[in-house]
């Protein structure tokens, strides 16, 4: 590929955070191909099919599922959270895409960042609400 062509590729971005993963997300016109990190996206995810629904579900609710291709830079967390990030990056590079593109997401819950995350561990405890045994004598 020669530097004016890729100069003239567009390129969409979103951002997308949940628990502690934070995603990386560009959408680039192509087949429908999900790449993270490098590695084909299914075979990042483990081949597990909720994973791989959840981050792209965005593109299936507007119907564009062939025609962007996902790449992600994803660190951090576990794969469910990471997954859920990638689904928020492309939820808002969709938007940036087309700002009628909002609407839908909106109403799907796509473009809300989770905010659940990790209690923090209190002193005296064990965990963040375990408490050792109780001993009256």
């Amino acid at each position: 590929m020669q530097a004016t062509e890729r100069s003239e590729r567009v390129m969409y971005w979103g951002t997308g955070r949940r628990k502690s993963s934070v995603a990386r997300v560009r959408l680039v016109p192509g087949d429908g191909k999900l790449t993270i990190n490098g590695k084909p996206g299914d075979l990042y995810l483990q081949f597990n099919p909720r994973y791989l629904a959840v981050a792209k579900a965005p593109l299936e609710t507007l119907g564009l599922e062939a025609e962007y291709d996902i790449l992600v830079n994803v660190n951090g967390g576990g794969l469910t959270g990471q997954s859920d990030s990638i689904r928020l990056g492309v939820a808002r590079a969709l938007c940036q895409l087309d700002p009628d593109n909002r609407k839908p997401l909106k109403v799907e819950g796509f473009l809300t960042r989770d905010p659940r995350a990790k209690e923090r561990k209190k002193y005296g405890l064990h965990k963040a609400r375990k408490a050792p045994q109780y001993s009256k004598r």
